[in-house]
């Protein structure tokens, strides 16, 4: 979601930013990606905080996670002070620690006109999602403006996000899904998913009636024919604060990754990541102790602590979560962070680390 956006106007393989394969965990210590075991004070679980060098300011990142030694990518919301508005492009050699910025995703001469003939007076496009199929890479964003559902969501492809690649180049696909002010949902923040027979889906939704999913179909990664919304997870009192959707696959589960209250007031954000999970893509998705997230469920995963205010706009790769918050020791500064996801004994996902359990 882009700064400023207080009541809904909003705005997440190995290679699969939407497969997320994470190594097993018992009860009293996590496997990170460096190989060594991180046993916890409460004898729990706890996620491994990956620092972030330097002042990584983005909203809503998008995280690939290369295989091996190949680069990290970010993608996240874009700044209209830039090549009108486009995806912002980041990139890592060394694990997350340090992230070296791109440029953005198309340039103003390639903006989809189409998209600003759909929503007037769009400035920038938000929350991309990058989805790795067949050797096709598919972006996903959202064009909205504030307090408005009148949104689209678009898509483009590319073979690499290498932008030294001679193969580079993000594609026009125009429109995957649009909201109109009489429908009683957001079409942002779109997040893709495969179930266990290779059909994708899109999760988006903002405020309104909450999150919805649609299926979509390869090779194109458009809505399959005669696909129509179905509500996953909503909020029950105005304003329905509940967006950036994210689904995550584990052990034969679908966790469903909300950011739930107000996003992007800097050190006034009240986000936070809460979560459900289900056996199927198409829910229901409930708590653990059985309550529905349609019915304003949700266990909450991650929220604020100390100078990290507003965790959310998450998504997953490689069993690393990419999340924003803002920083209170820079006045608020909106903020990458990322850590690894733990799993407990009853395989829920853990976000906190040892010292937010120790308090």
């Amino acid at each position: 979601m882009p700064e400023g956006d207080a009541a809904g106007a909003r705005a997440p393989r190995p290679r699969r930013r939407g497969l997320l394969v994470a190594a097993a965990v018992t009860a009293v210590a996590l496997v990170g990606a460096g190989g060594a075991a991180v046993a916890t004070r409460s004898g729990a679980p706890a996620a491994t905080e990956i620092p972030v060098a330097g002042d990584v300011g983005v909203h809503d990142p998008a995280l690939a996670v290369g295989e091996g030694d190949d680069p990290w990518y970010v993608y996240s919301t874009g700044d209209q002070r830039e090549n009108a508005g486009a995806v912002q492009v980041r990139r890592s050699t060394d694990r997350g620690a340090t992230w070296e910025y791109l440029g953005t995703a198309w340039g103003p001469s390639d903006s989809p006109r189409w998209a600003q003939e759909a929503v007037p007076g769009v400035v920038n496009y938000w929350a991309p999602e990058l989805y790795e199929h067949d050797g096709t890479w598919y972006l996903y964003y959202a064009a909205s403006t504030f307090g408005s559902n009148r949104s689209v969501i678009g898509l483009r492809t590319s073979p690499t996000l290498d932008p030294e690649d001679p193969d580079y180049g993000w594609v026009d696909r125009g429109e995957v899904w649009r909201s109109e002010p009489a429908d009683d949902y957001n079409a942002i923040d779109p997040g893709i998913v495969e179930d266990a027979d290779g059909t994708p889906w899109m999760l988006f939704g903002s405020y309104w009636s909450g999150i919805q999913v649609v299926e979509l179909a390869w090779p194109d990664g458009l809505p399959a024919a005669g696909a129509s919304p179905v509500g996953l997870a909503s909020r029950l009192a105005s304003p329905h604060a509940i967006e950036a959707p994210y689904v995550v696959e584990h052990d034969g589960w679908y966790y469903l990754l909300v950011s739930e209250d107000a996003c992007c007031q800097g050190t006034d954000s009240t986000y936070k990541v809460a979560v459900g999970r289900s056996r199927d893509v198409t829910g229901p998705y409930v708590t653990r102790d059985g309550t529905d997230l349609l019915l304003d469920g949700g266990d909450v995963l991650l929220e604020t602590a100390g100078d990290r205010v507003g965790p959310g706009g998450q998504s997953a790769s490689g069993g690393v979560l990419a999340y924003h918050y803002y920083d209170a020791a820079t006045g608020g500064t909106p903020t990458l962070g990322l850590r690894e996801i733990a799993w407990d004994a009853e395989g829920w996902p853990v976000l906190t680390t040892e010292e937010e359990q120790a308090g």
